[in-house]
C-alpha cells in the first residue's frame, strides 16, 4: 500500500468540499478509498490521505494532481507527498 498525503487550509471547507468530491484532476482514479481529516481548532485545515495499491499508482495519481494545478490556488498547503505502508498497530 502507498498513500498520497496533503495538508491544505481550504479557506472554507463547506465550499471546498464539493470540488474536491469531483475530483477534476482524477488523481483518485485508481485509489482505492480516502480520508479526510480535519484540525480539531481550526476546522478549514485538512490533510488528505489517499491510499493507493501501490507506490506507482500513488506516484501516478500525485503527477496527476500537480500537473492540474488545483492546488495552486491555496497559498497555505504542503505539497502532495507519496508516503508506503510501514506498520499499523492496533489497540
Amino acid at each position: 500500500m502507498a498513500f498520497i498525503v496533503t495538508r491544505i487550509n481550504v479557506g472554507d471547507y463547506d465550499r471546498w468540499k464539493p470540488m474536491f468530491d469531483q475530483d477534476a484532476p482524477g488523481a483518485r482514479s485508481e485509489a482505492k478509498g480516502h480520508r479526510i481529516l480535519r484540525n480539531a481548532e481550526a476546522p478549514n485545515e485538512v490533510l488528505i490521505v489517499i491510499e493507493f495499491g501501490s507506490a506507482h499508482e500513488a506516484q501516478a495519481g500525485r503527477e496527476k494532481l500537480l500537473a492540474s494545478g488545483v492546488l495552486d490556488r491555496f497559498d497555505d498547503k504542503d505539497d502532495p507527498k507519496v508516503f508506503e505502508y510501514a506498520e499499523q498497530v492496533d489497540y
